[in-house]
């Protein structure tokens, strides 16, 4: 990904895939004697999609952990840090939590656990040991433990976003499509992030964000209040008015700002209470079926069944199967449904450099073959 770092979005940079199993780029290809046109891009067709698909009845967006890449703050503290985590981040402040000999010990414990180096395969295994072994002798007290001072590390390096946090793609792509006509349904945003990045950008340009919480204080979660909209009430006018810049948020694996009391889930950051996470390990496809991430879930499968859809998935590496297997069924089922995954590394940087006007998708595999060799680390 540092291939991009300091280059600015373009469309000159998007290529579209063509049955002849070629990449062609955006651009015309120009004769640069005469500056006559000698063969077209996609732009046209590229343009012409993406219009149909932004104009759809119902737009739906879904982003995973990619998408908070670009989020930085300006500069960082003993409280702070400047970006997203991935897994390897998330790695290393389980580690530092728990304290490299205890954090050791715990991989000694856990069968083949020296062989493990990603923190969702590792809670993984540490969770199914607790549950064969229990947690009364040392080694299941240990493991035990690290759960949760592993947990604790991930919610806290996830929070690293807040008023001062530099937001200007969220802002950008929720001003694309929050504005919808007041004829068609609100655009469904739905996120594996635990961050906050879409709140505050929301917060920034005065947006409504419909979340499934109420508007007391503090917020309290009800499914019902996503059936609920922000209209503007005149007295010379008979009819609501429907404010423009509102989207509907479901948040899939839960937020850092949600917490589960004795009788209710409510939105305070900091607050007493449990956290509403589902932190990266495999059981995350049945804890996607429990309350409240089951009233996402059933949202978004239900929003890919309906007519003239456009699903924009941008961060998100498909490798969430109860997220995955939705979206390829509705490519199988839903004729009307329409789908744009937006992915910054499918051509080869050399290629990319080159800018020829087609890649063949075996030069393509040649380049990132020679680039990755099987075997290779990343």
């Amino acid at each position: 990904m540092a291939f991009w770092d300091g280059r600015g979005a373009a469309k000159e940079n998007i290529r579209l895939f063509e049955t002849a199993k070629t990449w062609r780029r955006y651009t015309d290809e120009v004769d640069t004697t005469t500056g006559e046109t000698k063969e077209r891009g996609s732009g046209r067709a590229i343009d012409g999609f993406l219009l149909n698909g932004l104009n759809a009845t119902n737009l739906l967006m879904l982003t995973g952990a990619g998408s908070s890449f670009c989020v930085a703050n300006a500069t960082a503290s003993r409280l702070k840090v400047t970006t997203a985590p991935g897994l390897t981040d998330l790695w290393k402040a389980s580690k530092g939590a728990m304290g490299a000999a205890a954090f050791d010990k715990v991989l000694g414990i856990i069968p083949n656990g020296t062989k493990i180096a990603d923190i969702e395969k590792l809670l993984t295994q540490c969770k199914l040991y607790v549950a064969l072994y229990g947690d009364t002798d040392a080694n299941g007290k240990l493991v035990a433990e690290f759960i949760t001072k592993a947990e604790d590390a991930i919610l806290a390096r996830v929070d690293f976003v807040d008023a001062e946090t530099d937001l200007v793609a969220h802002q950008g792509i929720l001003r694309k499509l929050a504005r919808r006509g007041v004829r068609k349904p609100r655009t469904k945003l739905f996120t594996t992030n635990y961050d906050l990045a879409f709140e505050y950008a929301a917060r920034l340009q005065r947006f409504v964000v419909i979340d499934g919480f109420s508007h007391a204080a503090p917020p309290v979660y009800d499914r019902s209040h996503f059936g609920l909209d922000i209209v503007r009430r005149d007295n010379a006018k008979d009819a609501p008015d429907y404010l423009d810049s509102v989207v509907q948020l479901f948040k899939l694996h839960g937020s850092i700002d949600w917490r589960r009391t004795a009788t209710e889930i409510i939105r305070a950051r900091g607050a007493e209470g449990k956290p509403v996470l589902i932190y990266p390990r495999d059981s995350k496809y049945q804890e996607a079926f429990e309350p409240p991430y089951l009233d996402m879930m059933s949202a978004f499968q239900t929003a890919l069944r309906e007519p003239d859809t456009t699903l924009l998935v941008a961060g998100f590496s498909f490798s969430d199967s109860h997220l995955a297997q939705p979206v390829l069924a509705a490519l199988e089922s839903n004729m009307s449904f329409k789908l744009v995954v937006c992915d910054p590394v499918f051509i080869d940087q050399a290629l990319i450099d080159a800018d020829p006007l087609k890649v063949e998708i075996e030069a393509t595999k040649n380049e990132l073959l020679q680039a990755h060799p099987p075997g290779a680390d990343g």
